[in-house]
């Protein structure tokens, strides 16, 4: 023994190296046959898988340039850090746009901007920017309830997310007035953190599960009750990503926590479905919807990524005869979102959120129906122009997910699926999730979207209005092609946005039914 271990000694640390080597190469010969290049170019065919998997990193930083790259470029990104960490965001020397392109957005400013009187209140709060609308209001809920942020976070299930994750957007959204959508899985208890909360259940019904795998009621119910910070249901018919498309929550992944908060069992497979088993026709949706509202006293709403018009036209009719229907509707882009999804329908699977809002929007308008309603747009719209656009398309709030992810840390890693997320936004790596500093990232998702508001305010008075909610659609212009160049809305997606019943932000604010904890102070 001794004799071997002093041989062992004796090779040098470069010795070690090549043996390491040596060994990588038999093993590429001799014993593995799935991987071809490493095979027939043992050692060095492991640079081609290794330069592959740090690509997307190396095109991001080095290669494509700052309006380039999908789903949000450098510049987009950049804005949100800034934005979240309360630095510089503005750019200088002008627009690096090519205002010419195909889709940009132009905001059409008044000769003379809105003045706000003396007492008003953005005056001492520029970020107070609540829903023009109160969910609920019409069809009179028991619980109605008026966002105090137009800007607010989409469906993101814990599980999904991390908890440092959720915990942050949670304590962030409590800070600046805005409210958190669950997803579909489930009300954990770090959507608990003082936020007003909208729960979401899809067809795998998590939270409100029967043994079965059914919708129960009764849990529901029980849920509601004990925790008042939920202000409305949202029954997801499907998401932008996958629309049509269940999925598979492998045992493997099914922790006593998960299993607790979704009401499922550990280590056994659960499957959502494609479909509803709570109903399969509209009528009965409908249905739903107001034993939901009754039952719970709460609004409730839908969200669907559009294809075809038929469903949704059978449910205008449906609610124009009955005077019943949704609180509101939440509309999802087909681009895609924080749920992973096959290319396959991530690329070409329901419209993109213009295309598909303004043909849904146009279906209740037709009807009569849009004052009833609260609309959502759910789609890359976090951005002050984005905005201007949607709610001049007819949008009383929006939704951001991604946008909400990238303000607590995330860098577009786009490893979401695979739970290697290095932010530790999107895993569920004890260590990685380390890295996320709760109270710092609550502060700097707080301050986006106040900064988001305060910039949207902004805009909004350079339009000459005092809310987003008067933006009509000729004060938008795109442009659409060469021959065409560009055109305002109305005319782009042949139809006219309804009037919001508006009177003053100061109204708003004295609402009884207004969410979250606003206060009429100058705020750093």
């Amino acid at each position: 023994m001794e004799p071997i271990l002093d041989f062992l000694g004796s090779i040098p640390w470069w010795g070690w190296i090549l043996i390491f080597l040596l060994l990588v190469a038999l093993r590429d010969i001799f014993f593995q046959r799935a991987h071809t290049i490493s095979h027939n170019f043992p050692v060095v065919g492991h640079l081609r898988y290794w330069l592959e998997s740090i690509g997307p990193e190396m095109r991001q930083y080095f290669v494509a340039n700052n309006r380039e790259e999908l789903p949000f470029n450098r510049i987009e990104r950049g804005w949100i850090y800034a934005s979240a960490k309360k630095e510089n965001n503005y750019e200088g020397f002008g627009t690096e746009r090519d205002i010419y392109a195909h889709q940009h957005i132009f905001v059409k400013n008044a000769m003379m901007a809105y003045q706000m009187p003396q007492g008003h209140p953005n005056i001492d709060n520029p970020y107070f920017l609540p829903c023009a609308k109160v969910i609920g209001g019409y069809n009179k809920r028991r619980k109605p309830f008026r966002p105090a942020s137009i800007i607010n976070i989409s469906a993101m299930s814990f599980g999904s997310l991390s908890a440092a994750a959720v915990t942050a957007m949670n304590q962030g959204v409590e800070k600046c007035d805005a409210y958190h959508n669950t997803g579909e899985g489930g009300l954990s208890p770090y959507h608990k953190q003082g936020g007003d909360v909208i729960f979401h259940f899809g067809t795998g019904y998590f939270g409100v599960r029967s043994r079965d795998g059914n919708f129960s009621m009764d849990k529901l119910k029980i849920l509601v009750d004990e925790n008042p910070a939920i202000k409305g249901v949202e029954i997801k018919l499907s998401q932008g990503a996958k629309p049509g498309k269940g999925g598979v929550l492998p045992g493997a992944k099914i922790t006593h926590e998960i299993a607790e908060i979704r009401g499922v069992e550990v280590g056994k497979d659960v499957l959502s479905p494609s479909t509803h088993k709570a109903f399969s026709s509209i009528p009965e949706l409908l249905e739903l919807i107001e034993s939901i509202a009754e039952e719970t006293g709460l609004p409730v709403g839908i969200k669907g990524a559009i294809g075809k018009l038929d469903q949704w036209e059978e449910l205008a009719d449906l609610m124009k005869k009955s005077g019943k229907g949704p609180d509101f509707i939440t509309i999802d882009g087909g681009e895609g979102g924080t749920g992973a999804a096959p290319p396959s329908f991530a690329d070409h699977v329901s419209l993109p959120w213009t295309y598909g809002f303004s043909s849904v929007y146009k279906v209740f308008a037709d009807r009569g129906l849009t004052e009833r309603i609260v609309f959502i747009g759910s789609g890359k719209l976090g951005f002050p122009a984005k905005a201007a656009m949607a709610f001049a398309m007819g949008v009383d709030c929006i939704n951001v997910a991604r946008e909400a992810m990238m303000s607590i840390g995330c860098i577009q890693a786009q490893v979401c699926h695979t739970n290697r997320c290095p932010a530790g936004v999107a895993t569920q790596s004890k260590w990685l999730q380390k890295g996320i500093d709760v109270p710092l990232k609550s502060d700097r998702l707080a301050q986006y979207f106040k900064t988001f508001r305060k910039e949207f305010l902004e805009i909004t008075h350079a339009a000459g209005y005092e809310h987003p909610c008067q933006f009509t659609m000729n004060d938008i212009q795109l442009n659409v092609d060469h021959d065409y160049l560009s055109s305002d809305l109305e005319a782009i997606y042949r139809y006219k946005k309804m009037q919001v019943p508006f009177e003053s932000m100061q109204n708003l604010y004295d609402c009884v039914h207004l969410g979250g904890k606003p206060v009429l102070k100058k705020t750093s």
